[in-house]
């Protein structure tokens, strides 16, 4: 009886140990997608928010909803844009392992930059009249 516990015990180690290896292997290749896409959305937010502004063909054209404005346009294309650039990226990088410092880092410098076009005193710069 003492056998069967220090078998199923092993077992136990030993499956735990193999799954940690297997994830230990699994290639970081998607999160690196997600986390880049969600950069390049950002970015498309901030410029479509001060495209807008430059722009009244633009402006117009974003304005998906009437009572919401060019918000609705701005946030659709740029989710649209979020989730086809996670798509490609995972399919580019499905079973590779780029370095996610690089990817982080490029990650931070786009959301940093879209949250600069999304500011008034930065967009209304560019304000057509």
């Amino acid at each position: 009886m003492t056998a069967e516990i220090a078998t199923a015990v092993v077992t136990d180690e030993e499956k735990t140990a193999r799954e940690l290896e297997a994830e230990a292997q699994r290639p970081s290749g998607p999160a690196a997608a997600v986390i880049l896409a969600s950069g390049i959305g950002a970015l498309v937010l901030g410029l479509l928010t001060t495209l807008a502004e430059a722009s009244t063909s633009i402006h117009d054209w974003l304005q998906f909803y009437d009572r919401v404005g060019p918000l609705s346009g701005k946030t659709i294309v740029a989710g649209a844009v979020f989730f086809a650039a996670w798509g490609a990226l995972t399919v580019l990088w499905r079973r590779s392992n780029p370095p996610l410092r690089t990817v982080t880092i490029a990650a931070v410098a786009l959301i940093v930059l879209g949250l600069i076009g999304t500011f008034p005193i930065f967009f209304q710069a560019f304000t057509s009249e």
